[in-house]
Order: C-alpha cells, then sequence, then structure tokens
C-alpha cells in the first residue's frame, strides 16, 4: 500500500474517531457511556412526527378504566423521570397487543392489550417506567447514530477494496454488513435490558414495588405460551427472551429495593 493511500484512510479514520469521542455521553443512572451524534431538539422533532402520524393511523381506546390507570401512573412517573423539557402525552391506543412504546419528547403510546399482562398499577408503571427509560437512555438516537456509522464503516471497506477483485470485494462487504446487522440485534438486547434495569429504578422511585417489574414479565411469559406464539432464537431477536429478562431483573432489584420506600 503508498504512503499516499495509507494517509488517505488514516486522515478519514481520525476524523471519524474524534467524531466518536465527541458524540459520547454518559447514561443516566446506567453509567454506561452511549454513542450518539443526533441532536436532542432533532429527535423530539422526530418522535412528536411520528406520533401525529400514529395517532392518526390507530384508533383511540374509550375504555375509561384503561385510560384512567394510565394517566395515574403517568402523573407519577413524570415527577421523577429525567426527560428536560419533555411534552408529555400519553394515549391508550385500542389494539390488542400486549405493547406500549415511548418517543423522544415525551410521547407515550400504551395499548390496551396491555392490560392482558399487567394486573395492577405497579405493573403498568413497570410497563411505562420501561420505555421512559429508553427514552432517558437515548437509545433511538443512540441506535440512528450506531446503524449511521455502521453503514460509513462498510462503505469505506467497500472503497478501500475498490481495486480487489468485484466478487471477493461483495463478499468481504456482505460479511462486515452480516456483522453489522447481528450486532445491531444484541446492541438492541442490550437497550432492553438497561431500560427493564432503569425502569425498575423509576417504578421504585415513584413509589411502587419494583419487584412487581419480575411479575410483569411472568405474565408475559405465561400469556406468549398461552398466544402460541413462537419465539426467534435469541441470537436473532432484537428482545431478549422473557426468562433472560427476568433473570436479569432479579440480579439488579437490590438496588432498585434501595430506593423503593
Amino acid at each position: 500500500m503508498s504512503r499516499l493511500h495509507s494517509a488517505s484512510l488514516a486522515l478519514p479514520g481520525a476524523l471519524l474517531l474524534s467524531v466518536i469521542l465527541l458524540a459520547c455521553t454518559t447514561v443516566p443512572d446506567a453509567g454506561r457511556m452511549a454513542f450518539n451524534f443526533i441532536p436532542d431538539t432533532q429527535l423530539s422533532q422526530m418522535g412528536l412526527t411520528e406520533f401525529e402520524k400514529i395517532k392518526s393511523q390507530k384508533r383511540r381506546s374509550r375504555n375509561a378504566g384503561h385510560i384512567a390507570a394510565v394517566n395515574r401512573v403517568a402523573e407519577r412517573l413524570k415527577r421523577i423521570v429525567p426527560v428536560p423539557g419533555a411534552r408529555w402525552e400519553f394515549v391508550v391506543f385500542d389494539d390488542g397487543t400486549p405493547n406500549a412504546f415511548a418517543l423522544p419528547g415525551g410521547k407515550v403510546g400504551v395499548n390496551s392489550g396491555i392490560f392482558q399482562v399487567a394486573r395492577n398499577d405497579a405493573q403498568l408503571a413497570a410497563v411505562i417506567g420501561h420505555e421512559l427509560a429508553h427514552v432517558v437512555a437515548g437509545h433511538s438516537g443512540e441506535r440512528l447514530s450506531t446503524g449511521i456509522l455502521g453503514a460509513v464503516g462498510v462503505a469505506a471497506l467497500g472503497a478501500a477494496l475498490g481495486g480487489e477483485d468485484s466478487r471477493a470485494r461483495n463478499v468481504a462487504t456482505g460479511a462486515a454488513g452480516a456483522a453489522v446487522g447481528l450486532g445491531m440485534l444484541r446492541f438492541s438486547r442490550g437497550q432492553e435490558l438497561e431500560a427493564d434495569r432503569l425502569g425498575t429504578l423509576y417504578m421504585a422511585r415513584a413509589g411502587y414495588d419494583p419487584r412487581q417489574s419480575v411479575q410483569l414479565w411472568q405474565n408475559f411469559a405465561r400469556h406468549g405460551s398461552r398466544s402460541g406464539g413462537g419465539r426467534l432464537p435469541a441470537f436473532l431477536s432484537t428482545h431478549p427472551l422473557d426468562s433472560t429478562r427476568i433473570a436479569s431483573l432479579e440480579a439488579f432489584m437490590p438496588r432498585a429495593l434501595s430506593e423503593y420506600h
């Protein structure tokens, strides 16, 4: 490799390293260094736009009990969850899938189906606390940033192999792309476990027994067995297995209980 070519590769590499270092932040309460170069204002605007789109496509629930439960839990969690400048909005959707989501900026959606597994306010707090933890930890921006970085890396590999046989180059870049894809799946599972743990801290600080988070995932496991839904192998799934989540929460429980009063 010529000195000129080496220099041309070293300069983008040094620039990329500088970007990575500048984009590193610390996840509150987790202490983990996270890579995210998407501005919070941009993420919040993206969250608002996406939430408006979802509201235009999904029917809202009219179940007064479900709506009251979500609002009741939300009021307690909003006081302790560190989301500066949040424009809070909690909506219950008429959807039988047991799921919930939170978008940057404080937009939260809860499917009515979640009440099949969340049997009390504490378990509902575990669900909403988990979703809010994704926002606090900046998981959306982290996924976007990491995905962009991975794409740039694969493209750079293709450029570096420009003089190689096209078939060999395609194989190399294809393998790199697959590795990035599997890495992102593992990364997503790590974020889910982190959100589980942070969610138990939030629910504990809001006065809910964090041990109910374990009961919630046991309920999820039973619901999955009854519904007959097959699970992908753990390494091909964006979410950890229920047993993995339960074990992780049980290991973290002493810290969560230390903040429960």
